[in-house]
């Protein structure tokens, strides 16, 4: 009989893997394969930590891939076609059964593709709007000497303010 950690390890190993080969297999069919590997990557990286260090680069790449699909208007319109695409070709699959791999097994694959591909866009509409609303990050002031064009620094040298000197002068 397994143990609970064995057997946390066993579910973690099957469905990581799972989900890992579904989405590689993704990344060539219609859907959303970098979401997929991320997700078999994140559930397997809790039990085996030699994943680990493939979860940020995928993650990086997903998430710059769903930045690039809202991009531009084009990209985005292009990306909802493709989402309403998927969503017309798993009707059509699904009630035509006479069509290569006809019937409603394909069909609900490609229409569950097409609801997540949608779904992903609106959440990275949202992380664009997000990040256009954030405050750009400060910049420091420029901190130059009044007319000798030597740096001024707010530091004393053996007690004594700054003179405007050049560093290494003092």
């Amino acid at each position: 009989m397994l143990k609970g950690g064995a057997v946390r390890r066993a579910v973690a190993l099957v469905t990581g893997g799972a989900l890992l080969l579904t989405g590689v297999a993704l990344l060539v069919l219609p859907g959303p394969g970098l979401l997929l590997v991320l997700a078999g990557l994140l559930v397997l990286s809790r039990e085996f930590p030699g994943v680990r260090r493939y979860v940020d680069p995928v993650r990086d790449r997903a998430l710059r891939a769903a930045d690039d699909s809202v991009a531009s208007p084009l990209r985005l319109a292009a990306s909802v076609l493709a989402g309403a695409g998927l969503l017309a070709a798993g009707v059509t699959w699904g009630l035509r059964p006479r069509l290569p791999f006809g019937g409603w097994a394909t069909g609900s694959g490609l229409i569950l593709s097409g609801l997540v591909l949608l779904g992903l866009l609106l959440w990275s509409l949202d992380r664009a709007r997000q990040a256009r609303r954030a405050p750009a990050p400060a910049t420091p002031p420029s901190r130059l000497g009044s007319d000798s064009g030597f740096e001024d620094t707010d530091h004393t040298v053996h007690g004594r303010p700054p003179t405007g000197a050049p560093p290494g002068d003092v």
